[in-house]
């Protein structure tokens, strides 16, 4: 299994970080060992003072496949769930002002947090209302309605570069709202008002 993330798929997330806007999907990795084990808490790095949150509509991929039609991606997707993406902001920002990869800011062991999935069909995936509340208080809302590239379009465009296998899950990418998360935080995942991820934060 690996892990495909997609960054700076919503502009009001890209104007929050002051990046520049893409022309193209901004693509990334996690390893396996970047998931966070079901129910176990997640432990603040030493390595980091700056562990941000970054709530994220995630899919499964189903089958094999190289360079998908965007008209077919759909067949290649049948479950979607909630992820969180945690990075390490300040780590990351040092890299990117060097020019050199984000890996260690964002691929380092706990930093995926994948939730329950489940059929696609249950909701409209091209106009999904998510959101993240910490400590009971609503801190990131998004729609997927809002994003540069949509589904089809990003399983069309990693699969060009990595061929999808069985099993593979794909991070579509934050709104604005991302922030800082501290010992103590409990935090919960929703989509459209159904609860779909939670973990404490150590």
């Amino acid at each position: 299994m690996k892990i495909i993330c997609i960054g700076r798929n919503y502009k009001d997330h890209i104007d929050e970080l002051d990046n520049e806007m893409p022309r193209e999907p901004v693509v990334f990795l996690k390893p396996g060992s970047a998931v966070l084990p079901a129910k176990h808490p997640f432990y603040l790095p030493a390595f980091s003072r700056e562990i941000h949150f970054e709530t994220e509509i995630i899919v499964k991929i189903n089958r094999s496949g190289k360079y998908i039609s965007p008209r077919f991606a759909h067949k290649y997707f049948d479950e979607i769930g909630l992820g969180i993406d945690f990075t390490a902001r300040d780590l990351q920002n040092e890299l990117k002002e060097k020019g050199l990869p984000w890996e260690k800011a964002k691929a380092f062991d706990g930093s995926a947090i994948i939730g329950k999935f489940v059929p696609k069909d249950l909701f409209d995936i091209r106009n999904l209302n998510f959101h993240l509340n910490i400590n009971g208080r609503t801190v990131q809302r998004g729609n997927t309605s809002l994003m540069l590239w949509d589904v089809g379009d990003i399983i069309s465009y990693v699969s060009r570069f990595f061929t999808l296998k069985l099993g593979d899950i794909i991070f579509t990418g934050t709104p604005a709202g991302t922030g800082k998360v501290n010992p103590g935080d409990t935090m919960e995942g929703y989509i459209e008002n159904k609860l779909f991820l939670k973990v404490n934060v150590k």
